[in-house]
C-alpha cells in the first residue's frame, strides 16, 4: 500500500489533472517533511480518492479557506451612499446626417440621388425601479445615443439607442424650480431629453423641378435640459419623534431593517425603511424617520431635508418618550412642526405610541398621557417587546382603511 500511494505521489500511476495535483502534494509534504525534525523527509499517506475534492496542499501550507463575512456598514459611513437630492444634465443623442450619393451602374449611369435620411438621436429617460434604494448610483451627466448618418441605395441611418437611467421609486424631477415629472410607481419612466431627428438624404430633394439634387440636411442635436432630482422615501407608516425616542429600536422590533441603535442623539441620519409581514402575506412599509427638533421647519437640526419624507406616508406613527416629564409637549411640537411644514400633514391618520413603558417612570406618565391626548396611545417598550402585538394589530388596521379609499397600495 505504501509503495501504490508512493507511486501514486510521484504521478506515475494516476495520469492527467489527478496525476499533476497528487505530484504537487507530494512536493508539499516532502517539504513540510524536510522542514520539520530531522527524521526521514516524508511518510507515506493513505490517500482516498472519493468524491470529495482533495485538497492540493497538506494542512501546514493550506490557506484558511472560511467564509469572510462582510462588515456592518456604520450610520456615518453609510450617509456617504445614501444621496437624496442630485443636479444632472442630461442631453439626447444627436441625430444623424442625411447620405449624399447618386446610383450608378455599368448601363445605367445616372441612375439618379439615393442618399437616405439619417438616424433620430436616443433619448434620455428616467425609468423608476423598485431595486433603487438613492441617488447616489446616478452620475451629474447622461447623453443619448448619436444616430448613424444615412448610406448609399436609400438606406437610412440606425436610430441611436435610449440612454435608461434608473432612479428610485419616488424621485421627484424639478426644472428650474418646477416639478415636472413624479415617479411614484415601478417601471413608471419619464422622457429626461428627447434625441435630435436624423438629417434628410439627397434623395428627399427629388422633384421635377431638380431631378439631381446635391444638397442634403445635417442631423438635428438633441434636447439639453439640466433636472434636480429628488427622493422621498415612499412607504405607508412613517415613525415620527424627537432624538433618542426609540424609533429605530422599534422599526428593529417589528421588522428586519437594522437602523443604527445608540445612546446618544441624531443617531440615525438616513431614512430607513422595513417591512411588517402578516400571515396573509400582506407587507406593510414603515419608514423611520430620523429625528426632529424645534423649528425643523426652518431647517434647523435635520431640518427639511428629512421632514420631506413624510410626506409620501400615508399614516403616522408618532414615537413619545414616556421617561421624560410631560411626555404630551414632544406630541404637540411633533404635529406643530409637521403643519408648519406643510399644511394638512398632521391632520393625517395617526396613532401616539409610548415608548420605554419598561420604565418605572414611564408607568407613570402613561396615565397622565392619555388624559391629555385624544389619538388612541399605545405602550410599548421596544428593547423588551412588551405589548407589540397591539402596535401590529392596529398598524394592519390603518392599513386596511387606507386599501379601502381605493388607493393602490405601494408595492415592495
Amino acid at each position: 500500500m505504501a509503495g501504490l500511494c508512493g507511486a501514486a505521489l510521484g504521478g506515475s500511476v494516476l495520469p492527467g489533472a489527478a496525476g499533476a495535483a497528487l505530484r504537487r502534494c507530494g512536493a508539499a509534504l516532502r517539504r513540510c517533511g524536510a522542514a520539520g525534525s530531522g527524521r526521514s523527509p516524508w511518510k507515506p499517506v493513505l490517500l482516498l480518492l472519493s468524491p470529495p475534492a482533495f485538497s492540493t496542499t497538506c494542512a501546514r501550507c493550506a490557506k484558511d479557506r472560511r467564509l469572510r463575512q462582510k462588515r456592518a456598514i456604520s450610520e456615518r459611513q453609510l450617509t456617504r451612499y445614501f444621496v437624496d437630492q442630485r443636479k444632472v444634465r442630461v442631453v439626447g443623442g444627436q441625430g444623424g446626417g442625411g447620405g449624399h450619393s447618386f446610383y450608378s451602374e455599368p448601363r445605367k449611369v445616372f441612375g439618379g440621388p439615393d442618399g437616405g435620411n439619417g438616424g433620430d438621436g436616443g433619448h434620455v429617460i428616467l425609468k423608476a425601479d423598485q431595486q433603487m434604494k438613492s441617488l447616489s448610483s446616478v452620475f451629474s451627466f447622461y447623453q443619448g445615443f448619436h444616430g448613424e448618418r444615412g448610406g448609399s441605395k436609400n438606406c437610412y441611418g440606425a436610430n441611436g439607442a435610449h440612454m435608461y437611467v434608473k432612479v428610485p421609486v419616488g424621485t421627484l424631477v424639478k426644472e428650474d424650480g418646477k416639478v415636472v415629472a413624479d415617479l411614484t410607481q415601478h417601471g413608471e419612466e419619464y422622457i429626461a431629453a428627447y434625441g435630435g431627428a436624423g438629417g434628410k438624404g439627397n434623395r428627399f430633394f427629388l422633384s421635377n423641378e431638380n431631378r439631381a439634387p446635391k444638397f442634403f440636411t445635417p442631423g438635428e442635436p438633441g434636447q439639453e435640459r439640466v433636472l434636480q432630482l429628488e427622493l422621498k422615501t415612499t412607504a405607508h407608516a412613517g415613525l415620527v419623534g424627537f432624538p433618542n425616542a426609540g424609533k429605530s429600536s422599534l422599526l428593529r422590533a417589528i421588522s428586519r431593517a437594522k437602523p443604527a441603535v445608540a445612546a446618544y442623539p441624531f443617531t440615525t441620519l438616513n431614512p430607513h425603511v422595513g417591512i411588517v409581514h402578516y400571515q396573509d402575506c400582506e407587507q406593510v412599509a414603515v419608514a423611520d424617520i430620523p429625528g426632529l427638533i424645534k423649528g425643523a421647519h426652518q431647517n434647523r437640526g435635520l431640518g427639511m431635508a428629512f421632514l420631506k419624507h413624510i410626506e409620501r406616508c400615508r399614516f403616522l406613527l408618532y414615537v413619545v418618550d414616556l421617561s421624560v416629564p410631560q411626555p404630551w409637549i414632544q406630541l404637540q411640537d411633533l404635529k406643530y412642526e409637521l403643519e408648519a411644514y406643510e399644511e394638512g400633514l398632521s391632520e393625517r391618520p395617526c396613532v401616539v405610541i409610548g415608548n420605554k413603558i419598561d420604565l418605572a417612570q414611564s408607568r407613570i406618565n402613561l396615565p397622565l398621557l392619555r388624559e391629555q391626548v385624544a389619538d388612541r396611545v399605545i405602550a410599548l417598550s421596544a428593547l423588551t417587546g412588551d405589548n407589540l402585538e397591539e402596535l401590529l394589530l392596529h398598524l394592519r388596521e390603518l392599513y386596511d382603511i387606507y386599501v379601502k379609499t381605493g388607493q393602490s397600495p405601494v408595492k415592495w
